[in-house]
């Protein structure tokens, strides 16, 4: 047999009646994530997925890395299939792990038998398969406590599949299983991040990007479209619905006392991103907003801003610090971009001395200069839809 993947379901093994659905989602977001890579057959079956190429011309390395950012997948071998027996499990080990195995100074052999009917029992098949092999490679010597490579054999229905250490899936539940969030995304680092953890529950992506030309560039606007490529990767296909904000700023900068400047902002941000919400049947809106990093996201701040709300507001990096934010976006990719120099509508008009414990009254009655309505409205029915798909 060809070289082929198993990949191991992760949360979805703990569903109930519902698993069915799970499953389904998985397997079609697969075979999505995988047709530019070629034609591959796709099974699932006993908590694991079976991805076997079906032409010589797949680019399995592609598919590989495309694999690795599907929600769902706990972890993932490339493997060797062959005959349920033990002269082909040896063969098949030889000839798909001996150059690894030549090259460790220790090995062990780790064996997993499904098949309940197959006459060895697990212990039995890598006492055997570990003989041969030792006999194999002399050089390598055999320690079952500590060894510096393990070669698993997987005994299933159909075949017996041999492989070397599993790498780690992106973990989570499938994309789609969750409802859809509008995601509030800017060209900075938390934002990304805030998206590929909320979508890695399962959760559906419409982004909302306020864009306040000319006080911010048009390629700002291209390197927010860049980041949601790179999202895209993890959480598939999303729109990006790019809002007309500079109106409201400078309504906001003309009408209202510096001090409140952001918090006003954050309103109007978040009285637009539910009317689109509601528009797009998105069941709740999703920040980048850390507890006290910034004077906006103070606790009070917090509920001032939650205020104009009554969509439940997702905030997956509440509890997170700087550094652990920034761990995450260089290991999802979106970092290099996110530190682009190009500023958003979120660095416009930056209050010198920003309220970082208002008053909901206050804030309310610094607003009645506004027109609120007038200005929400206009903002919606100019936003621009745009498409975008996974950056390979």
């Amino acid at each position: 047999m060809n070289e082929m993947f198993l990949l191991k379901m992760g949360e979805i093994v703990l569903k109930g009646l519902n698993r069915a659905t799970f499953e389904g989602r998985l397997h079609s977001n697969l075979t999505r994530r995988l047709k530019p890579y070629g034609k591959f057959k796709i099974r699932l079956l006993q908590s694991t997925v079976y991805v076997e190429p079906e032409s010589e011309d797949c680019d399995l390395d592609g598919a590989w890395e495309a694999c690795a950012r599907v929600f769902g997948i706990a972890a993932m071998s490339r493997c060797r299939g062959c005959e349920k027996t033990i002269d082909a499990i040896f063969t098949a080990c030889r000839d798909y792990l001996g150059d690894e195995i030549l090259m460790a100074k220790s090995f062990k052999v780790e064996s997993k038998r499904a098949d309940k009917k197959f006459p060895m029992t697990s212990i039995q098949i890598s006492q055997e398969i570990g003989g041969l092999l030792a006999e194999e490679y002399p050089d390598t010597a055999v320690d079952v406590h500590n060894p510096e490579y393990t070669v698993y054999v997987e005994v299933r229905e159909e075949h017996a599949y041999v492989h070397g250490p599993a790498r780690p899936g992106a973990g989570g539940l499938p994309t789609g299983v969750g409802g859809k969030t509008a995601l509030l995304l800017s060209g900075g680092i938390d934002s990304p991040v805030a998206g590929y953890m909320i979508g890695k529950r399962g959760v559906e992506l419409e982004c909302i990007h306020f864009f306040s030309y000319p006080y911010t560039s048009e390629r700002a606007k291209e390197k927010v479209l860049d980041l949601a490529r790179i999202m895209a990767r993890y959480c598939g296909r999303m729109t990006v619905h790019v809002v007309p904000f500079t109106k409201i700023q400078e309504e906001i900068r003309a009408k209202c006392p510096e001090e409140y400047f952001t918090l006003i902002m954050r309103r109007m941000m978040m009285r637009i991103s539910e009317a689109l919400a509601e528009r797009l049947g998105c069941m709740s809106l999703t920040t980048g907003e850390s507890l006290g990093q910034v004077a906006s996201q103070t606790m009070q701040a917090l509920m001032v801003t939650n205020a104009v709300c009554s969509l439940p507001v997702l905030r997956p990096l509440i509890g997170m610090d700087k550094e652990e934010i920034i761990t995450v976006a260089r290991k999802i990719g979106t970092m290099e971009t996110s530190i682009l120099p190009y500023e958003d509508c979120c660095t416009v008009f930056t209050p010198r001395h920003p309220k970082t414990r208002p008053s909901l009254q206050e804030i309310e009655k610094v607003e009645q200069a506004l027109e609120i309505e007038a200005l929400v409205a206009a903002a919606v029915e100019g936003t621009e839809p745009v498409r975008i798909y996974a950056r390979r």
